[in-house]
């Protein structure tokens, strides 16, 4: 069945339960207000701290967006782009799109105004829903896209070249529209990273994201009265996919403007959250935070969390060593998938497999996986070799792009890019994308495994490996070393730390700074070999 359908159920089973909840920890003045209070908010009266909706109205909600678009002349296939921060619209929006039988085209935050044209017109979207964070970006590209283009605003004081989404849909009917809507039709567009240029569109059927949906509760043994903590981005697969899993079940989540650690503690006690989902650098500032005393565990309602997962990037081993000190009696797990694959699951550590901290795990709820070599054919176990995944989340393709789409499938298999190895066990492990690799006389090196043997160094809060060019040897590697708050670390001491690691791999170069990461808390190393491939070489102490 089409993912709305589960929508449908949950206002029917679950009408008056909440489904969703807003937290802004930014607004310092607590309100507790449910949809209909806040809708009577005048523009003057302050940002409230806390909205909240419940299923059935969730359910009414989409359904008089769905009927705003029908009534708008947009069609079954017709693609809609949506371009908001995480808020209490966002999901209804979504399903309402979905439930014209239209494409849902969820967009990056962080877009230019050039990106957000180039991405609604490679997805062919012909209306755009966008927020107030939005309206200088879209105004600059509003007379370029023309009155061909629906331009819905979300907010308070609609700008003049926008119409106000709310206005639109206010009189419009809450019953769900007559569109047949099946599981072989065409659901949503995601975009990829866009790390090798403008991003790529990739095309989802609603059956993808049903199994995504199934997986998720599967894998995470998710209930109706789990309650899940929301962090990262909604037009990101990962938040999405996981907060599928409450879909699924009928279960409360909670979508938290910020990402501080007190905010996270604070939203996990007030709110009973019992899963939350982290991204490494949150999971470190946590930890940080508890180390310096800045905040105590005591001080929070948090023995109904059961379950810590991380996904987007591999977990160093010693995060959730430190972590376990903090929340012994926490389930862990973490995800891999890519926006191609309908975000993560298609591997997954599991809830029983701690002691494989360092896995990205085993083939996850309908997958299968196999690790190949440049000339597609399998490698023996514990080799290395590109990650390749099978399973029915796998995307249709890459829209407008056919040779794009053929360099990565093959007879339904999926080349992720990744570079991975598996272990007697059968357990993968991540080692790097196969564009990361460092091939420094000759040797391959793989950034991933040296970044997690530095992130054990009791100084370090974050680090990352860059390639940087050198004469002799081609490359060599570079990191660049985030340090813990309050401490101070040298490049000597890093150099000791590195003697541990065979010769060939130890870091040349040492880069004391910030570790920048993008909004899904990957690592963003474009960006990191811009601002330090330029930079004069000096070789590090270790080098010879």
């Amino acid at each position: 069945m089409p993912i709305t359908d589960l929508l449908e159920r949950n206002s029917k089973l679950y009408g008056d339960q909440i489904s969703l909840v807003e937290i802004n920890p930014e607004v310092q003045e607590e309100q507790r207000l449910t949809w209909k209070e806040y809708a009577l908010i005048q523009p003057t009266s302050p940002v409230p701290f806390r909205r909240e909706i419940t299923w059935s109205v969730f359910d009414e909600k989409a359904n008089r967006v769905a009927n705003m678009l029908l009534s708008r002349g947009i069609q079954k296939g017709q693609k809609v782009a949506v371009l908001l921060m995480n808020c209490l619209e966002w999901l209804p929006i979504y399903f309402g799109i979905l439930k014209t039988g239209a494409v849902a085209v969820p967009l990056n935050f962080r877009y230019t105004a050039e990106e957000i044209e180039y991405c609604v017109r490679l997805a062919d979207a012909d209306v755009l829903f966008f927020g107030p964070a939005f309206i200088g970006r879209v105004e600059t590209i509003a007379e370029s896209l023309g009155k061909e283009h629906l331009l819905l605003y979300v907010g308070e004081n609609c700008p003049s070249f926008a119409e106000d989404y709310h206005m639109a849909a206010a009189d419009c009917s809450s019953a769900a529209p007559k569109i047949l809507v099946e599981d072989e039709d065409d659901a949503a567009i995601y975009y990829s990273s866009g790390t090798t240029g403008f991003p790529k569109a990739i095309l989802l059927k609603h059956s993808a994201l049903m199994q995504a949906a199934r997986m998720e509760a599967l894998h995470h043994e998710t209930t109706h009265d789990d309650v899940f903590l929301c962090i990262p981005p909604l037009y990101h697969t990962g938040a999405k996919m996981h907060w599928f899993g409450s879909l699924y079940t009928g279960g409360k989540a909670v979508l938290l403007k910020g990402n501080s650690p007190k905010a996270i503690l604070e939203a996990a006690s007030g709110e009973g959250c019992t899963i939350v989902w982290l991204l490494v650098p949150w999971a470190q500032d946590i930890l940080a935070a508890l180390d310096r005393g800045d905040l105590s565990i005591e001080d929070y309602q948090l023995a109904q969390w059961r379950l810590m997962h991380i996904g987007a990037q591999p977990v160093p081993p010693s995060l959730i060593r430190h972590w376990l000190q903090y929340f012994p009696h926490h389930k862990y797990d973490t995800n891999y998938g890519l926006s191609e694959s309908t975000g993560p699951g298609c591997v997954h550590l599991g809830l029983d497999n701690i002691h494989k901290v360092g896995a990205i795990g085993v083939p996850g709820y309908g997958w299968k996986c196999k690790i190949v070599d440049e000339h597609n054919q399998p490698v023996e176990q514990g080799q290395v070799g590109e990650l390749c995944v099978k399973g029915p989340g796998v995307m249709v393709c890459y829209y407008h792009d056919e040779k794009a789409t053929q360099e990565v499938l093959e007879n339904g298999w999926l080349h992720t890019g990744d570079m991975a190895q598996q272990d007697e066990d059968g357990f993968y492990f991540l080692v790097d994308r196969k564009k990361d690799v460092i091939i420094s006389g000759g040797e391959n090196l793989y950034p991933v495994q040296i970044e997690s043997f530095l992130s054990a160094f009791s100084k370090v809060h974050d680090v990352a490996v860059i390639g940087l060019p050198d004469k002799r040897l081609g490359e060599i590697a570079a990191a660049i070393v985030q340090v813990k708050e309050g401490m101070e670390c040298t490049e000597e001491e890093i150099n000791r730390f590195c003697l541990d690691l065979p010769r060939y791999k130890r870091p040349r170069k040492i880069i004391f700074a910030p570790v920048i990461r993008n909004a899904t808390g990957k690592i963003d190393k474009p960006k990191l070999r811009e601002a330090y491939c330029g930079v004069r070489l000096v070789e590090a102490q270790n080098h010879g």
